[in-house]
Order: structure tokens, then C-alpha cells, then sequence
């Protein structure tokens, strides 16, 4: 049920781009329970979609509390044109979910009681690295799968200049101070 920690250093598997979503939602305030319950429950019911149906590039996800107001998920997926066509597919609950608050707020109902929000990175091969020591699979290496950290490079430098095809990632051509530019 739990998994083990690895006993040696590991970073993640993935290849190319790294899409990350941080979606989360803010509880205002804590009585009106009415308003802010269908809110955390639409999103287990989203993540619960996702996990069935793998081809729609969910690769995995973290639940976490900033506060005991804060709760948010960081997900992993495939690429970004998945997570567009995810989010806007009218056959998915998300369309339908944001279509009932979009009401609830033209309404007046929502306003104040519960803050929802999200951020969207595309992180591009070559600009993230990961290390986990005496970690089991965590985030991103969750998500990915898990390759010993010697695979990658031994420093943080080396990693994040990775490339998977073509070697070490081109570093910029820096202009000089002075003389012609």
C-alpha cells in the first residue's frame, strides 16, 4: 500500500517537455459548506475521469494544503494540447463543472465563499531537473517513472542541460560589453 523509499539517489524519467497544472481552491469562508464541498468534490471527480481513461494524457498528480484554508493538486501531463483538449471537451466533467460555476457566479451566488485558481507551466527539456534521495517515487518522478540519478549527471548543471536527442543542451552565445553590437 505504501511504497518504499529507494535507498539511492534518483531523478525522473521524463522525456521532452514537462507540462505542469497547479489547480486549487481557497475556502473563504468555512461555513458555507454548500458552496465550497462541490467545489473539492468536482475535482476528485475530475481526477477520478482522468485515471480511467489514460489516452487523455493525465500522467499523474499530488493533493497538497497550503493551509487549512488552501488545498491544490499538482498534475503531470503528457503535453499541453492534451490538457486544452481535456479542459475543453464537452463530453468531460471539467466543461460541465466550470459551466456551473460560470452560472453560480453570474448569479451572485458563488461570489466570496470559495477562491478557485490555477497555473499553467510548460517547462521545456533542459530547464528542470529533479533529485529524490531515499525517496520512493514522488511528483514528477511519480509521474514518469524513475532512473538512478548517475543516468542524468551528477550535478544540478548537468541535468538541466540535458537534451534527450542531440546531447547536452546549446548554451546561449553571450554578447560582450563594449565593441560592436
Amino acid at each position: 500500500m505504501f511504497a518504499k523509499p529507494s535507498p539511492n539517489r534518483t531523478t525522473a524519467a521524463a522525456e521532452g517537455d514537462v507540462v505542469v497544472l497547479l489547480i486549487g481552491m481557497r475556502v473563504n469562508h468555512f461555513w458555507a459548506v454548500h458552496q465550497w464541498v462541490p467545489v473539492g468534490a468536482a475535482m476528485f471527480r475530475m481526477l477520478g475521469e482522468l485515471k480511467k481513461d489514460k489516452a487523455r494524457g493525465l500522467l499523474g498528480h499530488v493533493l497538497l494544503t497550503a493551509s487549512p484554508r488552501t488545498y491544490y493538486v499538482v498534475q503531470y501531463w503528457e503535453s499541453k494540447e492534451k490538457l486544452y483538449a481535456y479542459a475543453h471537451s464537452p463530453a468531460m466533467f471539467h466543461h460541465r463543472a466550470w459551466a456551473i460555476l460560470n452560472r453560480k457566479e453570474r448569479k451572485g451566488k458563488l461570489r466570496g465563499h470559495v477562491g478557485l485558481w490555477h497555473e499553467t507551466y510548460i517547462v521545456p527539456e533542459g530547464s528542470y531537473e529533479s533529485i529524490y534521495a531515499d525517496m520512493p517515487p514522488f511528483g514528477l518522478a511519480a509521474a514518469t517513472g524513475v532512473l538512478p540519478l548517475e543516468t542524468r549527471g551528477r550535478s544540478a548543471a548537468e541535468r538541466l542541460g540535458r537534451r534527450a536527442k542531440g546531447g547536452p543542451a546549446q548554451q546561449p552565445a553571450r554578447t560582450g560589453g563594449g565593441g560592436e553590437g
